[in-house]
């Protein structure tokens, strides 16, 4: 699972320039750490070949090779690509969870569940308003 650390971002901007950068719906996700509704992002159906990069920095996050079908609602990966992502304990909601981060930005992602596919065994839910795609060349 990803370290259980939060780590200083290496892009940091201030809540006005993220809230000019980012859609209010991409900051309601990324930095207040919100959830977009279950099955919302147009995410859910992309199976072409590609990377899920940080719609906040643009960071690389999950190969489109890790990309599975969870039934969450949400893309599902089974890993990060090394060293992109951060977790923290996350006890909201009257739960606890380990919550993902970009590595890069510190943006929420979404959590990361021990009840995905193998290799890891690792479910990393992640909000499709997090997340941009780009298509292999």
């Amino acid at each position: 699972m990803a370290t259980k650390t939060k780590s200083q971002p290496e892009v940091r901007k201030s809540e006005a320039e993220w809230e000019h950068t980012l859609t209010p719906e991409q900051h309601h996700v990324l930095r207040r750490q919100e959830t977009e509704a279950a099955g919302s992002s147009p995410l859910l159906d992309e199976h072409r070949e590609g990377m899920f990069c940080c719609a906040g920095c643009g960071a690389p996050l999950f190969s489109s090779d890790t990309k599975f079908e969870s039934g969450s609602g949400w893309p599902s990966f089974w890993a990060p690509l090394d060293g992109s992502v951060d977790a923290e304990e996350d006890a909201s909601h009257f739960m606890t969870r380990t919550e993902v981060h970009c590595h890069q930005c510190g943006g929420h992602l979404g959590h990361v569940f021990e009840d995905g596919p193998q290799p890891t065994g690792l479910r990393y839910c992640t909000n499709g308003l997090a997340l941009k795609f780009d298509p292999a060349k």
